[in-house]
């Protein structure tokens, strides 16, 4: 996760029952946010249905001594009609969340399911995650990669639905898939941009998450117990 990493995936999904086109952007911006102690990455999502704004987050990564990543949190916005509906977010170590592991440092087969984070109701954010395959090639729009590794994401309660995740060496997520007769949003998107900002693309970014950020201390409580993000750079 290096600032001014940006990223476009585009695809589509099941939405009501029609499949319809979805388009992802990430930015790694150059902003830290300590929780709970630990300085944590700021990413800031953007998730586009038919061309609309559907959600807003920012999620907070940090890396541990041994490698692993660790998912602190998020704060995602989800809007209806271009107007602001619900923020469903949660942070470490507050109204009982806790971090989870988003990729293991030396991910192998066979290994047990792991916490992706964890909040309670009403959030209730179960997510769990497992590898499903190692040294796969896979071809998307931005090229091709050797040694892919497979993470199939999914929840306890819902057997039969997985969501799976792509990631190459030195790049990161570059398609999301599915599998299981039970997952009912088939979601399938493929990286079609892979660049780094310039500085003044970079500042922009800084600038529209901070915007974020603010809503948060504004809409969540918990957040306001927080320091405000800083720029790492």
């Amino acid at each position: 996760l290096k600032p001014g990493d940006y990223s476009v995936f585009e695809g589509s999904a099941i939405d009501d029952g029609q499949r319809i086109s979805r388009r992802v952007v990430t930015t790694v911006t150059d902003l830290s946010k300590e929780i709970q102690g630990v300085n944590s990455v700021i990413v800031w999502e953007r998730d586009y249905n038919e061309g609309e704004l559907v959600e807003a987050e920012l999620g907070f990564f940090a890396q541990d001594k041994y490698g692993n990543v660790w998912h602190m949190g998020e704060y995602p916005e989800e809007y209806e009609e271009g107007e602001f509906d619900k923020a469903p977010g949660w942070l470490t170590g507050f109204k009982g969340a806790k971090a989870g592991i988003a990729m293991r440092a030396e991910p192998r087969l066979k290994t047990p399911s792991y916490a992706q984070g964890y909040a309670p109701p009403p959030i209730n954010w179960i997510d769990r995650g497992r590898v499903h395959n190692v040294g796969e090639k896979v071809c998307v729009p931005v090229g091709c990669y050797e040694d892919v590794l497979v993470i199939e994401e999914f929840e306890r309660n819902k057997p039969g639905a997985y969501q799976l995740k792509y990631y190459a060496p030195g790049v990161g997520d570059i398609r999301v898939g599915w599998r299981g007769p039970e997952e009912e949003e088939k979601e399938g998107l493929e990286l079609v941009k892979d660049v780094r900002l310039s500085p003044q693309a970079l500042a922009k970014a800084r600038t529209d998450a901070l915007k974020l950020e603010k809503r948060a201390y504004e809409i969540k409580d918990f957040y306001r117990k927080t320091k405000p993000a800083k720029p790492t750079l």
